[in-house]
């Protein structure tokens, strides 16, 4: 499985949704970076599950235990590899799913690929729990961005056919429910709310937004910025679409309405409008670097569904058992900020080589 990613940094993921515990390892590190752990535990716990009523009731503490790559809490030139305890798990609510896959899932996919001897309980290795030590990684590459003066900030654009209000001008991590209106936010519950008394789900849209950018980072081709931040995010389960700037509105655009006019503020040159999304040619303008990814509805719902049995090619019907987020674009928010965080700083480094 490629559960690898990074050039300059290399971030590898391991473990299953169900395994005694998952993990990170992140090489390239440079020595001497003392990280916060109350910061760290603080952005970690946004991800975390059972903490309310449109999140699993699956409970755990999601707190990271380092085994290798710090010295007195700073980092010291090893990989940095950290574990999570998995704690409350249920693998006997999935049992069926070895020969029963559930539409929306990788169960079918897996088994095909795997000859059968994929972990399927919890989703396995394709589990949303794997973005748990994607925070890990992410929050501590947050934390030496934050030394560098780029910040990272998010919010929730929308969750099924409700859409914030406003312009993202700050973190909303401090929010319980991370949109810039709160009236929408009520709004949007209440969209989580109606779907969960269904025994259905939703799905939405998170904006991320990378703020104090240099100009210069990214190349042509396939590794521009989009590239990069792309090949991460698409790494989050139940990401089915990314855009930068204003993305495919753009397309019903003429060029005179598109283009980002410039002028000179302060000695620097700057664009008037953002519409780029602060990328040109896959490298940094130095204007906020915008996008936004969406999210499908979760696959596992509690209402019964039409499915195959795999051992005799008979057709069947599924009720998902288990626990699962009748929404999980709320977890995800942190998420979306750990992969830009980590895209942003590999670039980074590379930027550094030229300069």
């Amino acid at each position: 499985m490629a559960s690898s990613i990074g050039s300059n940094i290399k971030l590898t993921i391991f473990g299953q949704s169900h395994s005694a515990a998952i993990g990170m390892t992140l090489e390239g590190l440079p020595a001497g970076i003392r990280i916060d752990f109350d910061k760290l535990e603080a952005f970690t716990s946004r991800r975390a599950p059972g903490k309310n009523a449109y999140s699993t009731a699956r409970k755990e503490a999601d707190k990271p235990e380092f085994v290798s790559g710090l010295r007195d809490g700073t980092t010291c030139g090893a990989p940095l590899t950290a574990i999570i305890r998995n704690t409350d798990t249920r693998s006997n609510d999935y049992s069926e799913l070895k020969v029963l896959p559930r539409p929306g899932h990788a169960d079918y996919t897996a088994s095909v690929k795997y000859g059968g001897f994929q972990d399927y309980a919890g989703g396995g290795h394709f589990s949303g729990r794997l973005t748990a030590p994607l925070c890990i990684a992410g929050g501590i590459v947050l934390q030496v961005l934050e030394s560098l003066g780029i910040t990272v900030i998010s919010r929730i654009a929308s969750i099924g056919d409700v859409s914030d209000d406003g312009e993202l001008l700050e973190s909303t991590a401090n929010k319980p429910f991370p949109t810039v209106s709160d009236e929408k936010a009520q709004k949007m519950q209440e969209c989580i709310a109606s779907a969960k008394s269904e025994g259905d789900s939703v799905g939405g849209i998170v904006e991320c937004k990378v703020l104090g950018l240099p100009i210069g980072l990214g190349d042509p081709m396939f590794d521009g910025m989009e590239n990069r931040i792309a090949n991460i995010v698409f790494g989050i389960p139940a990401v089915k679409g990314i855009e930068f700037g204003i993305g495919f509105e753009a397309s019903k655009l003429r060029g005179s309405q598109n283009n980002d006019p410039f002028e000179v503020v302060d000695g620097k040159v700057v664009t008037t409008t953002n519409n780029c999304g602060g990328i040109l040619g896959g490298i940094t303008t130095g204007m906020p670097l915008v996008f936004r990814a969406a999210f499908k509805p979760t696959p596992s719902i509690s209402q019964k569904q039409h499915s195959v049995r795999l051992d005799s090619l008979t057709e069947g019907e599924l009720v998902v058992k288990g626990r699962h987020d009748p929404c999980i674009v709320p977890r995800a928010v942190p998420c979306v900020e750990a992969a830009a965080a980590i895209a942003v700083y590999d670039a980074y480094l590379e930027y550094k080589k030229y300069i």
